[in-house]
């Protein structure tokens, strides 16, 4: 859903996951989305909590344009990154655009504290790449499953397809509590959408 030739809008995410992001923020992350020619297709479904993963994730330019697309959606979500892009200066921007450094070598850390965030919250949406780095790997990691357990929610799965210049808000996934066939499902379904560099997804 797409109103007045926005490439996002609010009207995309239900109430209770829209953030208090004002109008200049909004207009900023569509300027952002209509200079390079993307838009965000679907809507973000009306559901309390939400773990979003978006893939492929090969490319600083993913990030630039997520952020654009949350600021654009004014979505509240709370997304985690790697605690080594957190850099003094622009630590409160990354928070505000609702970051949460993670260290990888506390994995059970992080999803406490995601755990702790949801029962905090009325309704929450927790983002992240499932690949975890922008370089190719051979196997994501399970994290991501594991805090979805914890919070008793689906997965979101949106792809970035820069064939297309699209976000796509694509299906809600259920685990099925077999990690390793939840991991194949979920890549393939990532198979099918062109990442910047595909030679590293």
């Amino acid at each position: 859903m797409l109103n007045k030739g926005y490439p996002a809008t609010q009207e995309q995410v239900p109430e209770h996951l829209r953030g208090t992001r004002g109008a200049l923020a909004r207009c900023f992350g569509r300027t952002v989305l209509n200079l390079f020619g993307w838009r965000v297709v679907g809507n973000i479904p009306n559901v309390k909590r939400l773990l979003i993963v978006a893939a492929p994730h090969t490319s600083n330019w993913d990030f630039v344009f997520a952020m654009a697309a949350v600021l654009g959606l004014n979505l509240r979500v709370r997304w985690l990154g790697k605690h080594t892009i957190f850099k003094p200066g622009v630590v409160w921007f990354m928070r505000w655009l609702g970051g949460i450094p993670t260290n990888r070598e506390q994995p059970e850390d992080i999803v406490q504290y995601v755990a702790d965030l949801s029962n905090r919250e009325n309704g929450v949406a927790i983002g992240l790449a499932p690949e975890g780095t922008r370089a190719k790997v051979s196997r994501w990691k399970t994290g991501f499953l594991r805090i979805a357990k914890l919070l008793d929610c689906p997965i979101l799965l949106i792809s970035l397809d820069f064939q297309g210049k699209q976000f796509i808000i694509g299906d809600l996934y259920q685990p099925t509590g077999d990690s390793e066939a939840d991991l194949v499902a979920i890549k393939e379904y990532y198979s099918g959408f062109q990442a910047k560099y595909p030679d590293k997804f």
